[in-house]
């Protein structure tokens, strides 16, 4: 696993965002120009992608119990628009599984930006089926062609099944999700049998409503045994097992282990990126989800901590 070249660099980030907190509880006033906030204590708005919406809640809710003159705002919304608000000057951080393309970055660096990005997690999407369906493993290959068309029947999967056409339902036309698999796939348009719902909680309760339904959600909405909503939903769905590419006799499932070792083949960065000319709050509160703790928050959500070490521990059954 090549993830831990990504210390470093978090780690200066949260050395330099300490020492910013020091700095500034000492200067006092600097008259109307200096920063109305800290890295620990202010008012800002940051906008998510609505995929992560469970651990970045977590993830605010324990700071903000820490740093109590701490007020974020945090809004949810579609990878579409996330990156258009970041583009808009109307946010200064935002969470996404993308990174600033290089024209991006031009028209940044052209404004005097220079935005800065940490991966803060792996994430694994789900691919989520209803509980009547027992087709619940699915080689690499017969997942392309389920979003190729190339099958669209659950006769196709398995010749006794009688659930009809295969429905892959995702959460909105400016998704991530959609996004990732498009892309991983070379699809350039969307079949007859994709319907957009409005967010990875109604991707769920529309899949534990229809037996010939199959969805796509991030695993985070799925993972986290201590949160009611998380249990409500495992118990509404199958997740399936995925092979590998070129394998068809293994099947991991979009759990920590099979993301550290790549078998779960559809993983993703989960990455925040800030365009803040010093270090305030969006800053602070970004060195917080890369530090220990916040990164202990990333491993109970179900997501692959990004920024500290991980050990893998093998459990043989007698």
């Amino acid at each position: 696993m090549k993830m831990s070249h990504k210390i470093p660099g978090v780690a200066l980030m949260a050395l330099i965002a300490t020492g910013a907190i020091v700095l500034i509880s000492g200067c006092g006033h600097r008259g109307s120009s200096a920063p109305m906030e800290t890295p620990t204590s202010g008012n800002i708005k940051i906008v998510a992608d609505e995929s992560f919406e469970p651990i970045i809640d977590s993830q605010l809710h324990v700071f903000t119990s820490l740093y109590t003159q701490a007020h974020i705002a945090a809004t949810y919304k579609p990878e579409t628009e996330v990156i258009k608000d970041f583009m808009d000057d109307s946010v200064n951080v935002i969470v996404t599984s993308l990174k600033l393309s290089d024209a991006q970055m031009v028209i940044l660096k052209g404004k005097l930006l220079e935005p800065r990005t940490v991966t803060i997690a792996w994430d694994a999407l789900a691919i989520i089926i209803n509980r009547k369906n027992y087709d619940s493993l699915l080689t690499y290959d017969k997942i392309e062609s389920i979003f190729k068309g190339d099958i669209t029947d659950w006769k196709d999967i398995d010749s006794k099944s009688k659930l009809g056409k295969i429905n892959i339902i995702f959460d909105n036309d400016k998704s991530g999700n959609i996004r990732y698999f498009k892309d991983k796939f070379g699809i350039t348009t969307l079949g007859p049998n994709f319907y957009a719902v409005k967010s990875n909680r109604e991707v769920v309760d529309y899949v534990s409503k229809s037996p010939n339904s199959l969805g796509i959600v991030s695993v985070n909405w799925i993972s986290d045994r201590d949160d009611p909503q998380c249990l409500t939903f495992i118990n509404k769905i199958r997740v399936v097992g995925v092979s590998p590419q070129y394998i068809t006799s293994e099947f991991s499932y979009p759990l920590q282990g099979y993301i550290y070792d790549k078998s779960y083949p559809f993983i993703r960065e989960v990455n925040m990126i800030t365009r803040e000319t010093y270090y305030g709050l969006g800053s602070g509160f970004m060195a917080f989800v890369a530090s220990e703790q916040g990164q202990r928050i990333v491993l109970k959500g179900g997501l692959l901590p990004a920024t500290m070490p991980i050990r893998t521990i093998q459990v043989v059954k007698q």
